[in-house]
């Protein structure tokens, strides 16, 4: 169903229609499409893939290629069940610098089980196919998502996204209920870090909200720590003389663990040594001023940062920062 918000529906420049209220022959064309697309990316063929993709994705298919070759291994047995797809419309004459589609029924609460809000930036106009697959990986549960753009009869590859549902083992309610039970405890920061997962794998694609994102979202915010570095607040971590600006912390899946990845700004990082040195002081002195931080995740990632943006990282396991 298409929603329109404060305006009438023939002057709004973004619609989107869900599976349930889609032509027959539209749902069917994008999910077919998808399952084809996914039957060349669980056989690992690129340049299949690459062939079907639009002009601009196929010039540039490097993010691409890297995602098929690090998961078609996994996803090669797979038995992908797509979900309801969505049909995005934006009209106009030039990019729309951000565009948004309310998608399916909302209520007095905002959304429902049903519908979905996608959040695109500098989007060309055009008719545009969002599809997810249920994908069980030898991995664990993943979703795949195919961002398809109609270009004359054919629908082509606009983006793919291959996202993991599970970190460590964990889907996103685990991580939120671990999430209530660190704020109990007083432990905020890793609490709001826990929050930011159990959001990440509620959702499969980054520019997706949901009636269970939203409310995670809704949630969380009360429970964001006022230090905590984010939308260009930096925190000042010290460590004795040294005072480390932290930029960004946020955890990722590694494999079967959850690694705790942090970013702060350096003067310059091509002295590797010093770099490597200065990493090394800075997790320790993190982990001194949270220390439950430990128990919460497997390793820390620092990044130094220098003015240049260019980084230097180093991994390490929790054991081993002494």
């Amino acid at each position: 169903m298409a929603l329109a918000v404060f305006a009438l529906p023939n002057l709004v420049a973004e619609s989107c229609t869900n599976g349930a209220d889609m032509a027959p022959a539209t749902r069917a064309a994008l999910v077919s499409t998808a399952e084809r697309y996914f039957g060349f990316l669980s056989k690992g063929d690129v340049e299949n893939l690459r062939l079907h993709a639009i002009p601009s994705l196929a010039s540039d298919f490097s993010g691409v290629e890297s995602a098929v070759q690090d998961n078609h291994p996994a996803l090669a047995d797979a038995k992908a069940a797509p979900r309801p797809p969505f049909l995005l419309e934006a009209d106009g004459a030039a990019p729309l610098a951000r565009a948004e589609f309310f998608c399916g029924v909302f209520g007095s609460n905002g959304q429902t089980s049903d519908s979905a809000i996608f959040t695109l930036s500098n989007l060309p106009p055009g008719k545009y196919g969002v599809v997810i697959l249920d994908a069980p990986s030898s991995k664990g549960p993943d979703s795949v998502s195919f961002i398809l753009q109609q270009l004359a009869s054919e629908w082509k590859l606009g983006g793919l996204y291959i996202k993991t549902t599970q970190a460590g083992g964990h889907d996103s309610a685990w991580f939120l209920a671990q999430a209530r039970e660190l704020q109990a405890k007083g432990q905020g920061f890793t609490a709001w870090l826990y929050y930011l997962e159990a959001r990440s794998l509620a959702s499969p694609l980054p520019f997706m909200s949901t009636a269970a994102t939203d409310k995670l979202y809704d949630e969380s915010q009360k429970a964001q720590p006022a230090d905590f570095p984010a939308d260009g607040k930096i925190l000042d971590l010290a460590a004795g003389a040294t005072t480390y600006k932290l930029t960004s912390l946020f955890p990722e899946a590694v494999g079967n663990d959850l690694d705790l990845i942090v970013k702060y700004q350096v003067a310059d990082v091509s002295n590797t040594n010093q770099a490597y040195q200065s990493n090394l002081a800075m997790m320790k002195a993190l982990l001194i001023k949270y220390p439950e931080l430990r128990n919460a995740f497997a390793a820390v990632e620092a990044r130094a940062v220098d003015s240049a943006s260019r980084d230097y990282g180093t991994l390490l396991a929790m054991k081993d920062i002494k």
